[in-house]
């Protein structure tokens, strides 16, 4: 009698179920999507069903071509550079939600170029385009051609839109760093873009004052050089960072019997949260005649970043301004800006009385840069003294000289609040 073999078993890899390869498609252009393009495409050598799944994930990020090497080297990465750009675009199959181009200025014009021109094809929703070096690259026609686009990245860069440009109508979130662009087509730029809740503009040339006109701005970070600023429509603002150098200089006839800067600067933001004035921008606010309140409190700001000189007094009367005008402030940061030279010197400004009980709700401070100056302790036993609920106040000089003295009498100031921490911290 023979025996029978005892059937074979089919291979485990065979029979086991590919879990993986069977979750739902929107699931796997998420994995795929959170993966560099260069590992995405790997992906293809898994199996026969992955071989092209890579090829219609909405999201293409290059963002790992900033590499250094030898000027005798550089059309060889270039031409590797543009074959993986272009071979991803050729065989991608699907609409393309997004586009993150980031480089060391290897690729040449005419490939970037292209690259636009193929995605404006698409429904492209998030474009970033971050060029690290060389010259400001020319925006092509074609990505103002993007109605569909929700957020917009550009480093490095000068936008000339063309005439028949009617602006981003769904354009929600706007980041313009190291630009150049006219003031008309700034202007045109903000305004045509109704949607617009963040805008981030760093490092501009072309133009030397912002008008913004966005009814639906909820946030604002700005940095560069200006001759002035303006608000208009802007009354869902709630954050704001702004750190100008502003040329105060041409200004200064401005500053006596003039209007106040101040008062301009707030009319549009009844509803600002958080507030940060960072470089120069305070002496900006200082120009004209600063109010001991502002007419409008700014009853939703509860944090506020300010850098001073407090050897200034008109920056020091346009922070007692902005003080007064904040009932529901929580925290603080009051930055110095030393100066070698300044416009007056403060005699007994903080001192008294006549403000006391003026932070009802403010709870945190924290001091930094300062180096002891008679203004400084003033402003600090200003606080103190009128601030019922203080909880911790940080203050660290701007070096560790005359530390002990520093720390000693800070000691000696009294307080409001018996909860009240003052913390001495090394620069």
């Amino acid at each position: 009698m023979k025996h029978r073999e005892p059937p074979k078993l089919p291979c485990k890899i065979e029979t086991e179920q590919d879990k993986l390869s069977n979750l739902p498609a929107h699931v796997i252009d998420q994995i795929l999507s959170q993966l560099p393009v260069k590992d995405a495409v790997r992906t293809s050598i898994l199996s026969r069903k992955w071989r092209y799944k890579w090829a219609t994930i909405p999201h293409l990020v290059f963002d790992n071509l900033c590499i250094s090497v030898s000027s005798q080297d550089q059309i060889l990465v270039r031409n590797k550079l543009v074959n993986v750009v272009d071979h991803v675009l050729l065989l991608h199959n699907g609409p393309i939600f997004k586009f993150k181009l980031s480089h060391q200025d290897l690729l040449g014009v005419t490939d970037i170029d292209r690259w636009i021109l193929h995605i404006s094809r698409s429904s492209i929703k998030e474009f970033v385009l971050e060029i690290w070096k060389g010259q400001r690259y020319k925006v092509p026609s074609s990505l103002f051609c993007c109605r569909e686009l929700i957020h917009l990245e550009l480093f490095n860069c000068l936008l000339k839109p063309p005439t028949t440009f009617k602006g981003f109508r769904n354009l929600k979130s706007l980041d313009l760093q190291h630009i150049t662009l006219a003031q008309n087509v700034f202007e045109k730029l903000i305004s045509s873009c109704p949607m617009l809740e963040r805008l981030t503009l760093m490092n501009f040339d072309g133009f030397s004052h912002l008008n913004i006109d966005a009814p639906n701005l909820q946030f604002f970070d700005i940095g560069g050089v200006f001759d002035d600023v303006s608000f208009e429509n802007t009354f869902n603002l709630a954050l704001v960072s702004i750190g100008l150098y502003v040329n105060v200089k041409k200004d200064q006839t401005l500053v006596l019997g003039s209007s106040s800067k101040l008062l301009r600067f707030f009319v549009h933001l009844p509803h600002i949260r958080r507030l940060e004035i960072q470089s120069y921008f305070l002496k900006y606010l200082a120009i004209g005649n600063v109010p001991s309140r502002l007419p409008r409190p700014c009853a939703d700001l509860n944090y506020l970043s300010v850098r001073i000189n407090f050897n200034d007094p008109k920056e020091s009367l346009a922070a007692l301004c902005l003080l007064r005008s904040c009932p529901n402030l929580q925290e603080l940061e009051m930055l110095a800006r030393p100066e070698e030279t300044c416009t007056g010197t403060l005699t007994d400004f903080w001192i008294g009385d006549h403000w006391s009980s003026m932070f009802p709700q403010l709870r945190v401070v924290k001091i930094a840069g300062i180096s002891g100056i008679r203004s400084e302790l003033d402003f600090i036993n200003f606080l103190l003294s009128n601030s019922p609920v203080l909880e911790r106040v940080t203050v660290k000089p701007v070096s560790v000289d005359g530390g002990w003295d520093l720390m000693k009498e800070l000691l000696r100031f009294r307080r409001a609040s018996t909860r009240a921490e003052v913390i001495y911290s090394d620069p």
